[in-house]
């Protein structure tokens, strides 16, 4: 194998299984009425005691949207957002966790959390929800909202490469079209999800390709001539905080080395390293800049943003799970 092969696939381990060690999230409603296998992949518990607080009870259902090699649950036991349900929901909110192909292009992605959102709004009798993707699930999401505005009352991205990722950039750039390294990068990355999906105890197609085209500049721009509510005219620049009528909202951190307990700390910083802004490991601090930026410089990384790996972040920030607490407060707060 070539060194610009060796180094895309082992780049691509480092894209695809950083956020894989914690990939798992879990979909908690706590009212809603569970039925055929929509309730199964939703994975909605039985109806419970309604909670005392309301402070992140929302009008419509928050639903939290994974990013790439991420999935709603490991082994049915560790959630991808860690805690972060269950912190919703203890103030009174409604919450679902989706969970779509593990490795895929935003569109591709995209079309399963639509079908997805589409049973939420209407099994609840809400109509909209509250969306929020993490990392690529922020592009996903980005698309159900141009298809079906309708659906969304909000939309809310938690560090998304809404311009591109440096890291895949490197990838995009050296893969031969055709050539072996292409096909060693699909095969590793299809197999991946492959395997991160049975673990969450799915199936749905991969695409690797389709992934690393999707988070390059390339892609994201092609993206974002379809799709381009909520990102500012030009690279930092002040972005719309609404788009037909919808709120947008977007936060990112811009650390990396966060808590040395932390084993995916290490694997952060040398992606890191493949940046020329500042960045959380994954994502550029300005490419994560979409409708009202209520901060792009938590003292976070790419996992910590959800609370991983299993909570071990920075002590002296903010915790992400309070983060997400006082966003749904907001929305609260403004009718949403």
């Amino acid at each position: 194998m070539s060194n610009v092969a060796m180094s895309s696939l082992c780049l691509a381990l480092a894209l695809t299984s950083a956020p894989a060690v914690s990939s798992c999230a879990s979909a908690s409603d706590p009212s809603a009425a569970t039925s055929n296998d929509q309730a199964d992949w939703l994975n909605v518990p039985a109806p419970g005691a309604a909670a005392a607080s309301t402070f992140t009870r929302t009008r419509y259902p928050i639903v939290l949207a994974h990013g790439l090699s991420g999935f709603r649950q490991l082994f049915g036991v560790v959630d991808y957002f860690f805690g972060i349900p269950n912190g919703l929901r203890s103030g009174g909110a409604q919450v679902f966790v989706t969970q779509v192909s593990a490795v895929g292009s935003a569109e591709e992605r995209g079309e399963q959390l639509l079908q997805q959102i589409e049973f939420i709004a209407a099994s609840t009798g809400a109509g909209k929800v509250n969306l929020i993707g993490h990392s690529q699930g922020g592009l996903d999401a980005r698309y159900v909202m141009a298809v079906r505005p309708d659906l969304i009352a909000s939309l809310t991205t938690v560090a998304t490469p809404h311009l591109g990722a440096d890291l895949a950039d490197f990838l995009a750039d050296n893969i031969t079209p055709g050539g072996f390294n292409e096909t060693v990068l699909a095969a590793f990355g299809n197999s991946l999800g492959t395997i991160i999906d049975l673990l969450a105890g799915t199936s749905e197609p991969q695409d690797a390709l389709g992934a690393v085209r999707s988070l390059s500049s390339d892609g994201a721009a092609v993206f974002n001539q379809r799709f381009p509510a909520g990102l500012a005219a030009t690279r930092c620049g002040a972005t719309p905080t609404a788009a037909n009528g919808i709120p947008l909202f977007s936060w990112a951190g811009s650390s990396v080395l966060t808590n040395f307990l932390d084993i995916s700390d290490p694997v952060l910083g040398i992606t890191s390293l493949f940046y020329s802004e500042a960045n959380d490991g994954l994502v550029g601090r300005c490419s994560g800049h979409f409708g009202k930026v209520l901060r792009d410089n938590f003292s976070m990384n790419h996992l910590d943003e959800v609370n991983q790996l299993f909570g071990l972040v920075s002590i002296f920030e903010t915790n992400p799970v309070s983060v997400f607490r006082s966003h749904a407060n907001r929305l609260r707060n403004l009718g949403l």
